[in-house]
């Protein structure tokens, strides 16, 4: 699709904040492809506003190293999309509401709302997103397309407006799984500049080589999740899936995760990162003009957080970690709904268990992917995602694939 075509329809959209098309390198493995880029990732002679009036204006002198590194490849960068302000939310609706394209009218979640909805509106291929407790996976589900959020470290986030440092990271969305994992296996590498980069493994891919076996592969459904409260089409595709598994010879079996309890745990998580933006962003917090009351008032929580309270949400954030890698010790893969609800209109009030599925990946620091399932019901699509060992993200894939096969 055109600029031109993009922008006409994307007036009843609201999914890019800056549409400006550059041309592509020369050659490479995804010449064919075009990108969307979050508004808090760099792209050279864009804006990067993050959705914070603060930084309007604001253009990006060089790429971030996951866009120079993904531009070699040969993708169209188109420009950059709609997300939730700073990234802390979950409805992407300022200025003004990003549409789903799948309802019009409803949320395409958030906080990588235009990264969801320019993919699931053909706009483009791929769409960079961040992660800090699902953000990149929920816009997936809501919008009906896969979400990658990749193992710790592997996807370098220098160049990108922070949030939360300790829970940070930076995916892909596509059309299917196997095209996310190409995007952001062009993306990862090491990156001196983000102390939290760490090299691949030798021969690691997150594009796998051949397809994967189900038969024997071992997942694990979490009990937690299990016993959790979800909307009757998300249940209904969580059990369709880990169905289809046994089908094809999995072992499928619920796993305790010790210490993971779904709400306490996003809690903590959430206070996390409310005292790491305070940190990165106090000065916005004194400054009408600079972000909505709403912002600034979790930048305010955070900053006056005591430390005992933050030393409590650290200790549960611990404890949910280890759980996930214990749960893991027993099996290949996790097995879980993406939220426990489907998209919701534009106003309603946003659940506050949305993340609840999703901030365990992040807090242990593993691969997750997100892929829609259809609804029973016929309305908008289910979600389910997969959760791996660290740089297990071709098994994922392989299993998505697996999943979604005839």
């Amino acid at each position: 699709m055109n600029a031109d075509a993009i922008r006409a329809r994307d007036a009843a959209l609201g999914i890019f904040w800056h549409l400006a098309p550059q041309a592509p390198a020369p050659g490479g493995t995804l010449s064919a492809l075009t990108l969307a880029v979050k508004d808090n990732v760099d792209v050279a002679g864009m804006p990067t506003t993050a959705g914070l009036a603060a930084f309007e204006g604001r253009v990006a002198s060089r790429d971030a190293p996951c866009v120079a590194a993904i531009r070699r490849h040969g993708v169209t960068i188109l420009g950059k999309v709609a997300m939730h302000e700073g990234a802390l939310g979950a409805t992407t609706d300022l200025p003004r509401p990003c549409q789903n394209p799948l309802r019009p009218g409803f949320t395409p979640g958030g906080s990588s709302g235009g990264s969801g909805a320019a993919v699931a509106a053909g706009f483009a291929d791929l769409a960079i997103g961040t992660d800090t407790m699902g953000s990149v996976r929920i816009p997936a589900a809501y919008c009906g397309v896969a979400g990658l959020k990749p193992t710790a470290g592997l996807v370098p986030r220098s160049g990108v407006v922070p949030l939360s440092p300790s829970l940070d990271h930076v995916g892909m969305l596509a059309r299917t799984p196997r095209l996310a994992a190409l995007g952001l296996q062009a993306m990862a590498g090491e990156d001196a500049a983000d102390p939290a980069s760490r090299p691949a493994p030798r021969g690691w891919h997150a594009v796998p080589a051949e397809p994967v076996v189900v038969h024997g592969i071992r997942i694990g459904l979490p009990q937690p999740a299990l016993d959790a409260t979800v909307e009757p089409a998300i249940r209904t595709a969580w059990d369709a899936a880990a169905g289809r598994l046994r089908d094809l010879g999995a072992r499928v079996e619920a796993v305790p995760v010790p210490g993971w309890e779904p709400s306490p745990t996003r809690r903590a998580g959430l206070l996390l990162i409310e005292a790491e933006a305070a940190a990165l962003h106090e000065a916005l917090i004194g400054d009408p003009a600079a972000a909505t009351p709403g912002f600034r008032a979790a930048l305010a929580y955070g900053r006056d957080l005591t430390g005992i309270r933050l030393a409590r949400a650290l200790f549960r954030l611990a404890e949910a970690r280890g759980g996930a890698l214990r749960a893991l010790d027993r099996c290949d893969a996790l097995l879980l709904p993406t939220a426990p609800q489907r998209a919701f209109a534009h106003g309603s009030p946003p659940p506050h268990d949305q993340a609840d599925f999703c901030a365990i990946a992040n807090i242990a620091g593993l691969p997750a992917l997100a892929l829609p399932w259809p609804a029973a019901d016929g309305g908008l699509p289910a979600s389910v995602q997969l959760v791996g060992h660290p740089h297990a993200e071709a098994l994922l894939v392989g299993l998505a694939e697996a999943l979604s096969a005839p």
